[in-house]
């Protein structure tokens, strides 16, 4: 059980440690807009604040989308890699008795 929680735990790191590096470009690239000619300025009033509240967001919810994902993952790593108990053989075959 000790093992299985290990699992899970670090699979959730890691599931952090990937969303934090990937979410970021990808959340910039999909704001992005697209089909402006080279060079051109793009004219906008900015709300600073609410951006910053969006991009915050996203990025915390793409690191609970890894986490989950990341332990998941540990968790059948864990139960791949969990030591098999033997099993006693039966006595199936066997005579009986004196």
């Amino acid at each position: 059980m000790k093992n299985t929680v290990i699992f899970v735990l670090a699979g959730a790191l890691l599931g952090i440690a990937i969303a934090s590096l990937v979410v970021p470009p990808a959340l910039s690239w999909y704001t992005a807009p697209g089909g402006l000619p080279q060079g051109a300025q793009i004219q906008a009033l900015v709300q600073i604040p609410e951006v910053i509240r969006y991009s915050t967001g996203r990025l915390i919810r793409g690191q609970l989308i890894g986490a989950a994902l990341g332990a998941i993952a540990g968790l059948v790593v864990a139960f791949l890699t969990r030591a098999r108990t033997p099993t006693a053989p039966t006595m199936a075959g066997r005579p009986t008795g004196a």
